[in-house]
């Protein structure tokens, strides 16, 4: 029988809690993020997950950190999750193209890796509101640079007992993002554009969750917020599956032998979804180096490289725009663990974060990072990636893989290091048509996004998804625009408080 993982707050305001709570709350009251209490061990070997298909592999993992779940409760999330909304049996298929392993993460309702995890998620959710009696409605409150939102908004559409409010930058997304976003169907959906970045959005839903004022008017109307941004752990052990599953599928297929090392390359932005990966490595999985790929927000980078966590920098807003992001909230996740699991210091830190915008780690720490490496690729980079390798396998990525690949391109130029590599690949090049066929050196300015598809898809020979033909001619029904200061008015506005 697996040990009870029980998930208490980064910054330790709180004793521990059941999985289930810490799904239903989603941030702290402290402003922390829940973190479990120890990371257990995989009980079947790699080679035994080998044998089981996604929805097996996502059971393995998941009761062994969502212990207060039942097996029956789990399967029931897992099998209604991970079915036909995906438009391929895998789930996660895994193409190779120029020597390395691209695990296609964008095979869900909303064509981007947040499907993973936000396919699953209202299903935990909801089962964690029976589990805890919970008498309030659910709203959950999300702040995306492209994806989340819609991945969110396409789980929670009409899921009884809930409610989803998704703020996003209105002018930091994609034309195909955000037509996504404002063309949802569902009487409980609801989407606001803020005059600001993506960093604006997650600073004022943070400040919204930790409102107690606001909160305890909620909780007389019968509402209580919670998140379904990778701060929610029930994001986060949902992504943590994919990477054991890809290491097992190649072993499976022969691609490697058991025990041997892979490395994992992931765009990076809030740091949720490489933060997976270590907690995968953590479990058992022979990864070896764990790859950080920036854009040109390359916070990160520099935090790799020095140490420094510094966001005082301009903002830029880039062709790979789910990964232009400051604040990457899950590195506090890290930061706990490599302080020795010590909340106190974490606290600091992100007070310091908040006050200064920046901190810097210990060297203690920093010799704690040994498996990280961080790199960026340039606006130039990217294109260029998408048309090597394009032109050179026929293998077509989106602007955000290209980000990973090109990082990866520059770590075996630099290391020689030769360890077969899984990338993630986070969305569907037509999720990004207009950058995507520029890249390709076809852009056409007199062209709408969606005429570009059409462009896409003959040139590159892959079908257009049904994500992107089903909203090109979608009625708009979400138009509000609000300043960053107006979220909480917007919020209260829509719950008739």
């Amino acid at each position: 029988m697996a040990k009870e993982v029980l998930y208490s707050s980064t910054r330790g305001a709180q004793g521990n809690i059941k999985a289930s709570e810490a799904i239903l709350r989603g941030l702290a009251p402290d402003g922390g993020l829940y973190v479990p209490d120890h990371i257990p061990h995989l009980e079947k070997t790699l080679r035994e997950i080998a044998q089981l298909d996604y929805q097996g592999t996502a059971y393995e993992v998941m009761r062994l950190l969502l212990t207060d779940y039942t097996e029956e409760e789990l399967k029931y999330c897992i099998s209604h999750a991970y079915d036909s909304k995906f438009d391929t049996k895998e789930i996660a298929p895994i193409s190779e193209a120029d020597g390395a392993f691209y695990l296609e993460l964008y095979h869900g309702a909303t064509i981007a890796f947040k499907d993973m995890a936000l396919s699953i998620l209202p299903y935990l959710m909801t089962t964690a509101a029976k589990k805890n009696n919970a008498k309030n409605e659910i709203v959950i409150l999300t702040a995306t640079s492209g994806d989340t939102g819609k991945a969110a908004l396409a789980g929670f559409a009409d899921v009884p007992g809930t409610r989803i409010i998704v703020f996003y930058p209105k002018h930091g997304v994609s034309p195909i993002q955000e037509q996504q976003m404002v063309t949802q169907k569902g009487d409980n959906t609801c989407v606001i554009g803020i005059e600001g970045n993506f960093d604006d959005a997650q600073t004022g839903v943070k400040k919204l969750f930790t409102d107690d004022k606001l909160a305890k008017e909620m909780d007389e109307k019968g509402f209580q917020f919670s998140s379904a941004n990778s701060i929610n752990i029930g994001r986060l052990v949902p992504q943590i599956v994919y990477y054991v599953y890809s290491y097992a599928k190649l072993l499976k297929e022969g691609r490697i032998a058991d025990g041997d090392p892979i490395n994992v390359v992931v765009p990076t932005g809030n740091f949720g979804n490489i933060l997976a990966a270590y907690y995968a490595k953590n479990m058992g999985v022979p990864i070896g180096k764990l790859i950080c790929a920036s854009n040109s927000n390359k916070v990160l980078f520099d935090f790799f490289k020095t140490g420094e966590y510094d966001r005082n920098r301009e903002f830029v807003l880039t062709a790979s725009p789910s990964m232009d992001i400051l604040i990457s909230s899950n590195l506090e996740r890290l930061i706990y663990h490599i302080s020795g699991d010590n909340a106190g210091v974490d606290a600091e830190y992100m007070s310091k974060l908040s006050k200064d915008g920046k901190y810097e780690i210990t060297d203690d720490m920093k010799n704690k990072l040994v498996d990280f490496y961080g790199g960026y690729a340039s606006e130039q980079d990217t294109f260029d990636t998408i048309k090597n390798i394009f032109e050179k396998t026929g293998y077509l990525m989106d602007t955000h893989t290209a980000v990973a690949s090109s990082v990866y391109n520059k770590y075996t130029e630099e290391t020689g290091d030769k360890t077969p590599t899984v990338i993630a690949s986070t969305a569907s090049p037509f999720k990004f048509t207009r950058s995507v066929m520029n890249a390709l050196g076809k852009g056409d300015d007199s062209k709408g996004d969606f005429e570009l598809a059409d462009e896409l898809s003959k040139v590159s020979g892959v079908k257009i998804p049904e994500a992107v033909s089903s909203i090109r001619t979608a009625e708009i029904r979400h138009k509000k625009v609000v300043d960053k200061t107006e979220m909480e008015g917007a919020v209260k506005e829509f719950l008739g408080l």
